[in-house]
């Protein structure tokens, strides 16, 4: 008991794992949707901080090289089986909108707090800049491998045409590829735009058979608080009158990255900015360039095909979002003036998505 009330004191996001037993409670007891939705929901944010946790600490027996392709590899993992469950419930406009909002998360709210916290904490703050060159570079090539899908498909055929599904699946392949030829770059250089290591002492201190238990048992989890999420997802979101769409730019980035997001803000806290930059950029990068790939190919062997096929506010908001990152990271420098531009932005693409019909 005295062991588990320091871990809570250190973690404090670990009072959430009530939400598993309260969201058995819930289905046996028959609660509304709203309530299952909501619990599952808290339940996901310290299942996805256990497995970045399990990652680092498999990462620091591993070394340096072995842990950046871990890092790079297992980064999305809560996300990726979130969107999973979304797609064997036919929610691919959900998928879709989760994948805008999770690069828009991690460009505009995640850096933007950190630049804020760091900000007003230490004053202006450097970072590495040759690296923010090669971070804004590699998402550029991402966004525009996003962008030109959906901008040619209606060109080739509507969206359901064997001609579109080749072109996504294409794309997909390419991106894949260039995922991998970044995890080369990864194991032969100690800084990758695709991964980050935390510094010694924010790391858990677990054995290797600890580090793979706990990965094991949160990815269970998380599992079964995905099914359960998507399951009530329609009948809550009707209660809460919110669109799918919404649902899935803002709140589903929201939840399952909720744990790094809490990291990276820490970090430029503590005057680590070029971490929290890493943390940000190479999770939106991973996001790009091996989930939405990844969720093409497994779409398709579930039976409900995704193209990577954006509307024209998600095309905006990702050209929008990237372009002022470029611009705000090309000095190697942040204040927090510059972190509240951030948030401005994203605010703003938030208030919009709000207000747009399902």
């Amino acid at each position: 008991m005295k062991s588990l009330i320091n871990n809570i004191k250190k973690r404090p996001i670990t009072i959430l794992l009530l939400a598993l037993p309260l969201t058995l409670i819930a289905e046996l007891a028959g609660w509304s949707d709203l309530a299952l939705f909501l619990l599952a929901a808290l339940a996901i944010i310290p299942l996805a901080a256990y497995i970045g946790e399990a990652t680092e600490a498999l990462a620091a027996h591993t070394g340096p090289r072995l842990g950046a392709l871990l890092n790079a590899t297992l980064g999305n993992a809560a996300e990726l089986i979130i969107t999973i469950a979304a797609i064997r419930g036919g929610l691919l406009e959900l998928v879709k909108a989760s994948i805008t909002g999770s690069i828009l998360g991690n460009l505009l709210l995640v850096l933007g707090l950190a630049m804020v916290v760091g900000g007003v904490k230490h004053g202006l703050q450097k970072f590495d800049r040759v690296q923010a060159g090669r971070n804004a570079i590699l998402l550029v090539l991402a966004v525009l491998a996003l962008l030109i899908p959906s901008i040619l498909s209606h060109s080739i055929g509507p969206d359901t045409s064997p001609k579109v599904e080749a072109l996504s699946l294409g794309v997909a392949v390419i991106m894949i590829t260039l995922y991998a030829l970044g995890l080369l770059d990864a194991a032969r250089a100690e800084t990758s735009p695709l991964a980050h290591s935390l510094p010694k002492q924010e790391q858990a201190h677990w054995s290797k058979a600890t580090a793979l238990l706990v990965l094991a048992l949160a990815t269970a989890g998380i599992v079964w608080m995905s099914e359960v999420l998507v399951g009530v997802a329609e009948p809550a979101m009707e209660s809460l009158g919110l669109s799918e769409f919404f649902l899935g730019i803002i709140f589903i980035p929201l939840i399952g990255n909720a744990a790094e997001h809490l990291v990276a803000v820490q970090m430029a806290g503590k005057n680590h900015m070029t971490l929290s930059v890493e943390i940000a950029v190479s999770s939106s990068l991973q996001i790009a360039l091996l989930v939405a790939p990844l969720l093409v190919f497994i779409s398709l062997v579930m039976g409900n095909p995704l193209q990577l096929i954006f509307n024209q506010f998600e095309l905006l908001a990702l050209i929008a979002g990237v372009l002022i990152t470029a611009l705000v990271s090309s000095d190697g420098e942040s204040s927090w003036l510059e972190g509240a531009a951030l948030l401005a932005v994203y605010l703003i693409l938030g208030l919009a998505f709000f207000l747009m019909p399902g």
